[in-house]
């Protein structure tokens, strides 16, 4: 818990607040609204640039914590900052859903399936990025950039997916109350995707950075 607090305390960009806001993108009509996620995975590549200009690991290693420690805090606080902007997209669907939507031509509708498609965005964020990132804290950018390229071909393929494929297209592009229970089953899938696959990114990520021999 200490070591979490220090993250927050030290490491926190700007923009890992900033980019909550980008929750608010779901009520814009036309709009891939899982880009929203990608937003906030554009913050965790700062806030990892910031840990590295500011020498964070120089100092997180003469603490006494181990490596695979200091990975778990920071994967758990960006863990923190994805959950919240879940939640504030899934307040902003409510919000927009109460006052009158009008069907997304640009991927899934602002209902319960837009969950889980923001899980499984973070889910393949996390799992690529943290990993590349740990095996050299020196160049956040390699994994940032191989995180965003897998991140868009999912994005591209819900979109398309709304139109090709039945089961996106019928049953999770609709904020109606029908087929809940398939939408719960895509959200639980999803939910089950992103604990498992944040989970074996902190388990490659500690690993690579147990082994990685730093030259800070």
């Amino acid at each position: 818990m200490k070591l979490l607090k220090k993250e927050f305390a030290l490491c926190m960009h700007p923009t890992g607040y900033i980019m909550l806001a980008a929750a608010l993108l779901v009520m814009i009509p036309g709009y891939p609204y899982s880009v929203s996620c990608f937003y906030m995975g554009l913050a965790i590549y700062f806030i990892c640039l910031t840990a590295r200009e500011n020498h964070d690991a120089s100092y997180t290693l003469t603490l006494p914590v181990s490596r695979e420690e200091a990975v778990c805090a920071r994967v758990l606080m960006c863990c923190i900052l994805e959950a919240a902007q879940l939640v504030l997209m899934g307040v902003t669907a409510l919000v927009k859903n109460a006052i009158g939507s009008v069907p997304n031509p640009a991927g899934i509708d602002a209902g319960w399936a837009l969950m889980g498609d923001g899980l499984i965005t973070f889910a393949i964020f996390n799992m690529i990025f943290f990993p590349l990132y740990y095996g050299d804290i020196n160049k956040p950018g390699k994994g940032f950039l191989w995180a965003s390229v897998a991140v868009f071909a999912w994005i591209v393929l819900s979109v398309v997916g709304t139109y090709t494929i039945p089961f996106f297209r019928d049953v999770l592009d609709r904020p109606d109350p029908a087929c809940m229970g398939d939408k719960l089953l895509f959200d639980l899938g999803a939910l089950a995707l992103y604990l498992g696959g944040t989970a074996l990114a902190v388990r490659n990520s500690a690993r690579k950075f147990g082994a990685a021999d730093l030259q800070l």
